[in-house]
């Protein structure tokens, strides 16, 4: 399973604004000023490398190692037993199984990590943000996409309070259940290999 798919719900705490008039959610300027920071961050990023932890269906955890460069590019190489293998090139996103040898496609733009691999990024007017909260350690944006993959998907991203650095994200399908990503040892290289993000369509179309 990737950090698209979902595992049982570990119930994290949702935390969001008022309702205002029309469904939008409000935010007072100090909620405003944390995803400002958040905005600034995203957008900084050209590159960034290290490792990650997940949990996945059931609570299992799988380890491995993550790539990504701006725009659209990610892969995620998980460590074995887990055969599995996330590749975005800037376009599309592909679930690659090396032991039973095949790929899963989606179209980058209905994935909900998106908003981690766009160039520039305003969180407030490009996306749907139902919650902002902040403690002594982390910032924490939570996204409502209504469409992705046909269904209600929620995205509860956390940065750390003192730098505003990437932590974990937590992706909950339209069923409820979670999946959660942790990243850590991140650096931020100058240069990446591109074959990483190289997709074969060649095998989509076998």
């Amino acid at each position: 399973m990737s950090i698209f798919s979902t595992a049982q719900s570990l119930q994290l705490p949702f935390l969001g604004g008022k309702p205002a008039a029309g469904g939008a959610t409000a935010f007072d300027a100090s909620q405003r000023a944390l995803v400002e920071r958040v905005n600034g961050y995203l957008t900084n990023i050209t590159m960034l490398a290290g490792d990650f932890v997940q949990v996945g269906p059931n609570g299992v955890k799988t380890e491995g190692k993550f790539y990504l460069q701006k725009p659209g590019k990610v892969r995620f190489e998980y460590n074995p037993p887990s055969p599995v293998e996330l590749i975005a090139d800037g376009t599309s996103v592909v679930v690659r199984d090396r032991k039973l040898a095949t790929q899963d496609l989606y179209p980058l733009g209905q994935t909900p990590l998106r908003f981690l691999l766009a160039d520039r990024i305003d969180l407030l007017t490009e996306t749907n943000v139902v919650g902002v909260f902040a403690d002594d350690l982390f910032v924490t944006v939570v996204i409502e996409e209504k469409q992705t993959f046909g269904g209600t998907h929620r995205l509860m991203m956390m940065f750390g309070a003192r730098d505003a650095q990437l932590r974990q994200w937590t992706v909950t399908d339209p069923q409820g259940y979670d999946t959660t990503v942790a990243v850590y040892n991140l650096e931020n290289p100058k240069k990446l290999d591109p074959n990483l993000f190289k997709i074969n369509y060649e095998r989509m179309l076998q």
